[in-house]
Order: C-alpha cells, then structure tokens, then sequence
C-alpha cells in the first residue's frame, strides 16, 4: 500500500507515523480489500516501528483513524472521493491504483509517497482442479497461469502498473516501481481465517479501534 498526496504534498506526508499528526485528513476504504490492506499496513508499520508492543501500535491505528473523515465502501470509490470532491490529505491504496490516477487520470494533481515500510498486496491465481477437470481445461488453464509469468506479460502486468516479478522487467520499470520493503500480511496476523475474525469480524480489532474516533 502507497499513500497518494496532493500535488506538492502540502502536509509533507512521508511515512505512516505522519497520518497521526494533527490536521492530516485520510480518505480510505472501509473494510473491503483496499481497506483492510490499509489498516494491516498501518498496523504492521506500528508494530515494526515499536518494537512489536500491540498497545501502542494500536495506538498508532487509532489515531490514523481519527483522522479518517471518510470510509468508502471500496477502493474506487475512495478514489473519487479525494480525486474528484477534492476531501482529504492522503488516500492510502494500493500502487497500482495510485499510480494509475495520478499518471492516468489526473496527471500533475497529485504525488505517491512510498512508505518506508509497508504491506505487500498479492493478486493470487490458481488452477481449480475441480473446474478445470470438468470443463477439460486443465492443459489450457495451466499453460496460461504459466504464461502469466513469462516477460510479454509481466511487461503488460508494468504497463498497467502492476509490479512485475521478473527482475529484469521490474528493473526496466524502476521508475514506476522504486524499491519498497514490504511485508505479507501472513507473516504479522497468521492466516487470511485468523485475520477476519481476529481484526474484521464484528467486534474485532478494527472495530474497537474505529469506535475511539
């Protein structure tokens, strides 16, 4: 996750420790994907940044969503909320998306700031064995998850502005891709199971968190 300042980054946001400030307005989605990207990517940064103390990276989170003004239902929409009714600092969200608005859409209104330390936001694919067996395209399914890593398409994955994992594609992009120290957020909260019900179930982490505001 990347966070997408105005033109000149007027509140000179540089890190996730800056959208606890005073006077900082974030726009984020709620608890779609975008959403709960950002909110583990805030609350991985708190951890690392504190020495793995839950209590104050929780207090990290809490302030962060003080100065959330706006939840969106999803991601786009958080887009149009800060790029086009012009509310808030900062929309955290994912690259991509960032890049997308600010080089596509709406070029030279706004800036990306990479975090020093974020979470990592995969697009996973699979063969369903059980689909694939019955329709009998199983040789044809994976020949295109094959393909999906060959360097026609991970250089069509940069044009969109994926990040490509082909190292010499990615380096042939460094300009769209500067270099980012992420985390899987397997790694922090356990499976994608423990994360629901831990932080997104009614109730939990983000929850608790929100009602501070």
């Amino acid at each position: 996750m990347v966070f997408l300042v105005r033109k000149n980054n007027p509140k000179q946001i540089r890190d996730w420790n800056d959208l606890a400030k005073d006077g900082v307005n974030i726009v984020i989605a709620k608890t779609s994907g975008n959403g709960r990207y950002a909110f583990l990517g805030a609350y991985g940064y708190g951890l690392k940044a504190n020495n793995g103390n839950e209590q104050e990276a929780q207090k990290l989170v809490a302030s962060i969503l003080k100065n959330t003004p706006v939840f969106e239902n999803g991601g786009r929409a958080a887009a149009t909320t800060f790029t086009q009714r012009n509310i808030g600092d900062v929309l955290i969200t994912f690259e991509n998306e960032a890049n997308y608005v600010s080089k596509k859409l709406t070029q030279g209104q706004f800036e990306i700031v990479y975090p020093s330390y974020t979470i990592s936001a995969e697009s996973p694919v699979a063969v369903v064995n059980s689909v694939v067996a019955k329709k009998g395209t199983q040789k044809t399914a994976r020949a295109y998850l094959e393909y999906l890593w060959s360097e026609p398409a991970q250089e069509l994955a940069a044009s969109l502005y994926l990040r490509p994992r082909n190292p010499e594609v990615l380096a042939r992009h460094k300009a769209d891709f500067p270099d980012l120290d992420t985390f899987p957020p397997e790694e922090k909260f356990g499976g994608w199971d423990n994360i629901m019900k831990t932080y997104f179930a009614d109730g939990g982490v983000f929850d608790r968190l929100t009602a501070q505001k």
